[in-house]
């Protein structure tokens, strides 16, 4: 009887076999015998699932994401204000758990700079807006709920390019010494301008009498 394949769940089972290669090393310099070896499949095989080393990257990358999303979704719904909530979210490019998504993630950078590619371009393209419109809902439902004022769903783009922007002068200058502490410092002090005063107060006010009862 003939071995039925899922083509598919193969397709994810080589690229996850190759996080460790792709995360130490730079995809220049990696072959696609090199994937094969380390997939444990021959390279026959490989080119039946990838046309490119480009579409391994693409397809660890979307699996990282997803496993990203998913934690970050449960993150979110234990922060109560929206001044954490922006912290966790920033958290990807400092934390230790996101070390193999930052390893990605310059890869992409460099290679967009140095080769660009109109694949690589429409990929990160794709990956920026789930993110972004993600963050541009939570800031919408902050304004809805009175936490922010309207104008601050405006600078939702500014904040989310920045924190990414922060990310790469922290890999290539020595302006961010602690990448953490200046991120947070950052939100802090954007959120002293846009949150509404008194709201914290409001809310743990109305907490509190609802626990009464």
């Amino acid at each position: 009887m003939a071995i039925i394949v899922d083509k598919e769940q193969k397709k994810i089972d080589i690229a996850l076999s190759c996080r460790e290669l792709f995360s130490k090393n730079s995809l220049s310099s990696i072959t696609m015998a090199q994937i094969a070896k380390t997939a444990g499949v021959g390279k026959g095989t490989l080119y039946e699932y990838f046309k490119s080393k480009e579409e391994i990257v693409f397809t660890l990358a979307n699996i990282l994401l997803q496993e990203h999303s998913e934690k970050l979704q449960k993150a979110l719904s234990s922060q109560k204000f929206m001044r954490d909530k922006v912290k966790k979210f920033s958290e990807i490019f400092y934390a230790k758990e996101n070390l193999e998504l930052r390893a990605l993630y310059k890869e992409f950078v460099s290679i967009s700079l140095s080769e660009p590619k109109e694949d690589l371009h429409a990929f990160q393209t794709a990956c920026f807006n789930n993110y972004f419109l993600w963050f541009e809902d939570l800031f919408r439902e902050a304004v809805k709920n009175g936490e922010l004022i309207g104008a601050s769903v405006g600078l939702t783009k500014g904040v989310f390019v920045t924190a990414k922007g922060m990310f790469i002068a922290s890999c290539t200058t020595n302006v961010f010494e602690n990448l953490e502490k200046d991120l947070n410092d950052y939100i802090d002090n954007l959120f002293e301008i846009i949150e509404v005063d008194g709201y914290r107060e409001k809310l743990q006010n109305k907490e509190a009498e609802n626990a009464k009862f």
